[in-house]
């Protein structure tokens, strides 16, 4: 019998206050074929997460209202299967990462902008 749940196509639920950039990889991870959902805040991404509960959170570190990392750990509280992937403008990530390992180890965070095939071979490995 044929399950919907089994061709239901991979989520990637995106969160970036820049609405440029989350629009961007908006499209071009649809364009590799995933099912995308946008927020433009960390708060925003929480309540998304719950009406559309995502496979991968990526998400900007630095936002209003909830940071990236306070957001992903929200969701990952509620979803504990969903994968995360943390991207920033930041030129130094020795801090992003220390606070990222000082709260919970199984998040990655990547220095912005990366290149869409880098950024869905990371995603891939992380699925």
């Amino acid at each position: 019998m044929f399950s919907g749940a089994a061709s239901r196509k991979t989520r990637i639920l995106i969160a970036d206050d820049e609405k440029t950039i989350a629009d961007t990889l908006s499209l071009i991870l649809a364009g590799a074929g995933y099912e995308v959902s946008v927020a433009y805040d960390g708060l925003a991404a929480v309540t998304k997460a719950e009406e559309w509960p995502p496979d991968l959170f990526l998400t900007d570190v630095v936002m209003p209202r909830l940071t990236g990392i306070e957001a992903a750990l929200e969701i990952c509280k509620r979803l504990p299967d969903c994968r995360v992937l943390l991207i920033s403008g930041q030129a130094n990530l020795k801090d992003i990462r220390r606070e990222i390992k000082s709260k919970c180890n199984r998040f990655e965070v990547f220095q912005k902008p990366l290149h869409p095939t880098e950024l869905i071979a990371h995603i891939e490995r992380l699925l």
